[in-house]
């Protein structure tokens, strides 16, 4: 397995895991970036329960993301975290990578 620079939070496993407990299916999430949104660039956050043949998979306590090779290069050294706050629940990337970003958090400018 290919070793990549991304991780995956404590917590983002544990929703992960949790997810796919109540589906009673596994499940991984993938986590792509596509262009767009209000900055440049915008995250994408999947439930699937298979790998393509491009994806490199990121695991911690039994939970795994994948990402493939395009979106891994605007995600090096990011973190993937499951918050839950009063204004909602949700995925986030904590990526050093990005100069700005729009104020939810969904899209990015490199």
């Amino acid at each position: 397995m290919t070793q990549i620079d991304l991780t995956l939070s404590e917590n983002a496993a544990r929703r992960i895991r949790a997810i796919a407990e109540t589906e009673g299916r596994p499940l991984m999430l993938r986590v792509a970036v596509d262009g767009g949104g209000c900055s440049g660039f915008q995250y994408r956050f999947d439930l699937v329960e298979t790998i393509q043949d491009d994806d490199l998979k990121v695991e911690r306590d039994g939970a795994a993301a994948l990402v493939d090779v395009v979106s891994l290069a605007l995600l090096k050294g990011s973190e993937i975290d499951f918050v839950d706050e009063l204004a909602g629940a949700e995925f986030r990337v904590r990526n050093p990578n990005a100069k700005s970003s729009c104020g939810c958090g969904v899209s990015f400018s490199i």
